[in-house]
């Protein structure tokens, strides 16, 4: 297909406009049963070493809190500072839902080869760049979340003689940072 460059970034603009709304709007109508385990794509992995690669190389406790809260409604309705004062069943429907969320972005970046159909070959790598700085850092806080969920979960599965004060740090991993 031959564009000119502004009808490119037009068709462009509304394309991803498109994947990510419908990403979004498929992957909520998936079953929640759907997610109640990692499938391949979504399992830990060795080097991610519990989320630890995330905090230590990516930062992410420090920025995660700036990206956009789409799932509110979704993620259980609690606030996310608190999960020691969350149901087991409430952390679960979250952990639940990080899949979902990470499964989206996913999908969102699936379709980027067709990108290169109608697009001059300087503006590749702008659609790349696009589809990893729009759903990168959403995967990697949700695959970061649902690490510290885990953990979180394993405490109170497994039980402890601390204080719910203390195991809820512990397993956290944290004193207190948010969790988007």
């Amino acid at each position: 297909m031959n564009l000119s460059l502004g009808a490119a970034i037009a068709v462009d603009a509304a394309a991803w406009c498109a994947v990510q709304a419908g990403a979004g709007y498929l992957v909520h109508r998936l079953p929640t049963a759907r997610f109640a385990t990692d499938g391949w794509l979504l399992q830990e992995r060795p080097w991610e070493r519990g989320g630890r690669f995330y905090r230590e190389r990516l930062g992410v406790a420090r920025w995660k809190r700036w990206l956009p809260e789409g799932g509110a409604v979704f993620s259980g309705g609690f606030d996310k500072r608190a999960l020691g004062r969350t149901t087991t069943e409430q952390l679960e429907r979250y952990r639940r839902e990080t899949r979902r969320a990470e499964l989206g972005h996913w999908l969102a970046i699936a379709p980027l080869p067709l990108f290169a159909l109608w697009n001059p070959p300087a503006l590749w790598p702008a659609m790349v760049a696009y589809a990893v700085v729009v759903n990168g850092p959403c995967i990697v806080s949700q695959r970061y979340n649902r690490s510290r969920l885990s953990r979180v979960l394993a405490v109170r599965m497994n039980g402890s003689r601390r204080s719910p004060a203390a195991r809820s740090r512990s397993a956290l991993g944290t004193t207190g940072n948010s969790m988007p």
